[in-house]
């Protein structure tokens, strides 16, 4: 089976690429992918293919970039030229812009292929029905808030007329269909990017504690409020704690951690990594003792919290939104605490760093977790997927239906 997957991939910094990446890996071991196709951004830098195998043959097209109102042709161009057995969107709605409009076109690729007769399955990280629009970064206005979520509402109809819409919670299971009277969805959950061969060690640290945050920040996700509990923590414990920032901007927030360094110039032991490289997650992680999700509020399933339990590791969340659900759906625990409360996330981070016994627990539990959702399980739905569309559809000739 020969498989287009439209996404991003590293080493390209828009969201979704290091899914991507896990997920692509998987399906290229499975013995009934014999062909990917990325169709992917441009990037200076060549893809990262080291995965790559003797049994699964993986080639990239770029064909599209950020912002570009050019995708919707040069993607579909791609399509046509390689012509695939199947297409898989690896999608967000803001994927392929924050440009609302060149967000908007690149959206509506999933049913040009289907105008073109090509089964086509979309992972669908989010839903605009559960992102708070503010805290995202889209709009604080009330008017331009209820154009968004009609504009939403639309786009989100485009993207259901894919064959197989899959999302990885129920919630939203439940309100594709109850909303939109969607058939077509499936939940797929999000998955561990790697299971360690063998437990890992839950032991801390001998040096100083190390308190972690991962991901893109400025909109929902901000550090002050993490830095100024820590430092709280450290006047009441004396406890030796380094705070370390991994990751970038959010692309709606440029310059957003070069002020938090500014701001918060005189603390001490901070880390600001920058953009962290696919081989430096690991370390990044096993270095960590706690992970710190300073979340105002939640836009999907957090890769970043299968990754902390992937390599054992007890977490501090908002008790909010996807990431408190996630928890009782996929069975990872946590210390919780009140998104807007200093002190609250001061208690939680405390906890887990002065009873030992404790941290170990929600680390072990986290594990647990992530390895009965290895990504290898993930392709193998999404391989089943692939197989029901190969039987409902005839051979066609893709490149003589619709021009």
């Amino acid at each position: 089976m020969k498989i287009a997957v439209v996404t991003s991939f590293p080493p390209s910094k828009i969201t979704l690429n290091e899914y991507a990446f896990h997920l692509v890996k998987s399906l290229s071991d499975h013995e009934k992918i014999s062909e990917i196709v990325l169709l992917t951004d441009h990037t200076v830098e060549e893809k990262d293919l080291s995965f790559k195998n003797d049994d699964c043959i993986i080639t990239v097209k770029e064909c599209w970039s950020f912002n570009s109102y050019w995708n919707l042709k040069s993607v579909t161009k791609a399509i046509n030229e390689t012509n695939p057995d199947q297409v898989l969107f690896n999608l967000q709605f803001m994927k392929f812009g924050d440009k609302k409009v060149a967000a908007a076109l690149g959206l509506m690729l999933p049913l040009m292929c289907k105008l073109k007769k090509i089964p086509t399955v979309v992972l669908l990280h989010n839903i605009l029905e559960e992102v708070d629009l503010s805290s995202a970064g889209f709009t604080n206005n009330i008017i331009l808030k209820k154009a968004y979520n009609l504009i939403g509402s639309l786009l989100t109809r485009l993207i259901l007329q894919a064959d197989v819409v899959a999302v990885t919670m129920q919630k939203y299971v439940t309100i594709l269909q109850e909303k939109y009277n969607a058939s077509n969805v499936r939940l797929i959950p999000h998955g561990t990017f790697e299971t360690p061969q063998q437990e890992p060690s839950y032991d801390a640290n001998t040096g100083a504690l190390k308190v972690m945050t991962f991901g893109k920040f400025g909109t929902y996700k901000k550090v002050e409020n993490m830095i100024e509990a820590v430092e709280l923590v450290r006047e009441r414990t004396h406890l030796d704690i380094e705070i370390i920032v991994a990751g970038t901007d959010n692309p709606n927030v440029p310059g957003y951690l070069d002020g938090v360094k500014k701001k918060y110039s005189s603390v001490e032991k901070v880390t600001f990594t920058g953009y962290v490289e696919e081989d430096e997650v690991p370390v990044i992680f096993r270095e960590s003792d706690i992970v710190i999700f300073p979340y105002t509020s939640t836009t999907g399933s957090s890769g970043v919290l299968h990754q902390a339990g992937s390599y054992g590791k007890a977490v501090v969340m908002p008790d909010l939104g996807d990431l408190a659900l996630l928890t009782k759906e996929e069975g990872y625990r946590g210390e919780f605490f009140e998104p807007t409360s200093i002190t609250s996330l001061a208690d939680a981070i405390e906890v887990l760093l002065t009873n030992d016994a404790h941290r170990r627990a929600i680390a072990r539990s986290n594990f647990e977790a992530a390895t009965a959702y290895p990504m290898s399980k993930i392709a193998q739905l999404y391989v089943d997927v692939f197989d029901g569309l190969q039987t409902e559809y005839k051979p066609v000739n893709h490149l003589q239906v619709v021009n």
